[in-house]
């Protein structure tokens, strides 16, 4: 899917993107319109249709903007000299965290956009591959790990708990401490005993 982009870029783009946010966080992606768009913002269709195509378009957007603030939560938290699996269990539970905040609306929109965003996958893989060997260079992960298809795994074991957590509709407190429990025995399998 192509990076979405407003046609038009002034203050009205933001606006309808953040209804569009808004809206989806309320009811769900699925359910984001643009006839709900235009009237929550009391404009016509050529105001949207000015700056969008589509209402996919927007939730693109919308995702993107998603996207960027869950790969924020990796970079900002990450010491190289602390507690190397403690912050790595912290950072993925971290992500669960703000996927409640974020894509609780748009669990299985976001979920689809991850599934088919190599740009997505790319980054988050290339940022798990660059921890799983600063562990090994360290001496704290096994030298002989797959680093890609460790990488891998992990992307597959956050996002498939996150999706499910949100699906089921878990309380936050419960889904972050079992996911605490279920990544800390994870990554005791990559670790020098």
């Amino acid at each position: 899917m192509p990076e979405s982009e407003a046609l038009i870029h002034d203050e009205m783009s933001g606006r309808i993107v953040d209804e569009a946010a808004r809206l989806a966080m309320s009811e769900g992606a699925g359910d984001v319109t643009v006839r709900k768009i235009i009237r929550a913002l009391n404009v016509t269709n050529r105001v949207f249709y000015n700056r969008f195509h589509n209402v996919e378009e927007v939730l693109a957007l919308v995702y993107r903007d998603m996207a960027v603030r869950m790969r924020q939560s990796i970079v900002d938290r990450f010491d190289p000299e602390g507690d190397f699996f403690g912050q790595i269990t912290d950072i993925a539970a971290g992500t669960l965290t703000l996927s409640y905040k974020l894509k609780s609306g748009m669990n299985q929109y976001v979920f689809a956009q991850d599934s088919t965003s190599q740009e997505n996958y790319r980054w988050w893989q290339e940022r798990i591959c660059g921890l799983i060997e600063l562990g090994k260079s360290r001496g704290i992960a096994k030298p002989d790990l797959d680093s890609e298809t460790m990488s891998y795994a992990i992307w597959c074991f956050i996002r498939g708990y996150n999706a499910d957590a949100l699906a089921r509709e878990l309380p936050e407190e419960e889904a972050v401490c079992g996911f605490r429990y279920a990544f800390g025995v994870f990554l005791d399998g990559m670790k020098i005993k």
